[in-house]
């Protein structure tokens, strides 16, 4: 891994959120897992190590934020059909306040699916967050006092199990993804008044709900995600297109993620696949940048982790495998405790796997199968969690936990 590189993003989005030790979006300031936390917490059991326990209105599977003292979350409030914003302090977790930020019909969603499932982002001075209005996509922003700022609906959206678009910041824009069953589309919204800067048509009108990754690749920025039948990377400034793989199948739900020198991708459905593909092609690339692909043992929901020189992925069923990242040689593959939807984390060497039983793995990555902690939190787990200054905070489908090792 270009360790200097990933240093410099790290600094970028420190300097943007104020403090390093913020977790200003889904999988944390980096979007791919990565916890730059020297204190976080490996070994723990309740109530031996809980901070606090609170219960949480309402259903959503969004991960919590962390901005200085304060904690955001979304949830979906069934009975009133309203998707709020909840404000919790960070030292107790005690609500500060919670703001209706959309009122509409609830729409279909799978079962593993929530209305409230698309993590908010934030660049310290405003909280970006989105959800479906009926037949639209919604985004909206707000100050960090929960004020609303704008809100727009940039376009249609439909898809029979629900909606999930985190947004995802460069410099002054928030840019979704609006893959759907109908005419699919990126979209770059201008942070201070959510007017439209730039709309980017997504080809096979198929319907996927990955986060975008943003890395600066080959002397190009590129925001790449997987979906809609393909694998492609973008200008985030414009919405060009740099390069585009075709397939391997229909559906995504897991986001890439970068070590570096390659990009790995674990898709999806009907069929399943992982590749390992070069970023630096232009055009349609699909028979010359795909390094290495296999069939056996992909995640459809959780999202994978690049750490040092592996690839650490757990499927749905909970198996987890560890590959060589540069030739995909698979180096073991092991069962861990029930399914999993969370995507994986990583913290000083060590991979974080969540179960939807409340199991926490904590594995060391390597030639041989190491479970270095296992931890239990006694509730269902959808959401992935979040790291913050020594803390680790896991979002229960009825409480948010705060955990101290």
């Amino acid at each position: 891994m270009k360790s200097s590189l990933i240093l410099v993003i790290a600094l970028i989005f420190a300097i943007q959120t104020g403090r390093a030790e913020d977790w200003p979006a889904w999988r944390g300031a980096l979007g791919d897992g990565t916890v730059n936390e020297p204190d976080a917490p490996v070994e723990w059991k309740l109530p031996e190590n809980l901070v606090w326990k609170i219960p949480l209105p309402g259903k959503g599977h969004a991960s919590p934020i962390i901005l200085g003292d304060r904690i955001y979350l979304v949830t979906a409030m069934e009975e009133e059909q309203t998707r709020n914003l909840i404000c919790l302090d960070r030292a107790t977790g005690k609500k500060l306040w919670s703001k209706v930020v959309l009122k509409s019909p609830f729409e279909g969603v799978h079962r593993l699916n929530s209305r409230a499932s698309s993590t908010p982002s934030s660049d310290g001075e405003r909280i970006y967050l989105s959800f479906l209005d009926r037949d639209k996509m919604f985004v909206a922003a707000y100050d960090l006092d929960g004020n609303k700022l704008w809100e727009v609906r940039p376009g249609v959206f439909s898809s029979k199990h629900g909606y999930c678009s985190s947004p995802v910041l460069w410099k002054d824009k928030v840019i979704i993804n609006g893959d759907h069953d109908g005419p699919g589309y990126l979209v770059a919204l201008d942070k201070k008044t959510g007017k439209t800067i730039w709309k980017t048509d997504r080809p096979n009108n198929t319907r996927s709900y990955c986060t975008p990754l943003i890395r600066t690749i080959a002397g190009r920025n590129q925001l790449i995600l997987s979906g809609s039948l393909c694998v492609a990377s973008y200008d985030p400034d414009t919405g060009k297109q740099h390069w585009i793989s075709d397939g391997p199948t229909q559906q995504y739900v897991a986001s890439l993620v970068y070590n570096g020198d390659l990009l790995f991708m674990t898709c999806g459905f009907p069929k399943r696949f992982m590749q390992a593909i070069r970023p630096d092609g232009s055009g349609n690339v699909t028979k010359t940048h795909v390094v290495w692909e296999t069939t056996k043992g992909c995640s459809y929901v959780p999202s994978p982790v690049a750490i040092g020189p592996y690839f650490i992925v757990v499927a749905d069923n909970g198996v987890a495998s560890c590959f060589v990242a540069k030739t995909g040689e698979r180096l073991w593959m092991e069962r861990l405790k029930g399914g999993h939807s969370a995507s994986l984390l990583k913290a000083n060497g060590l991979v974080y796997f969540l179960s939807d039983r409340g199991v926490m793995s904590v594995v060391k990555p390597g030639p041989e199968f190491k479970v270095v902690a296992e931890n239990e939190v006694g509730e269902d787990t959808i959401a992935t969690p979040a790291f913050s200054n020594g803390h680790l905070y896991i979002r229960g489908v009825n409480h948010l936990f705060c955990i101290k090792g």
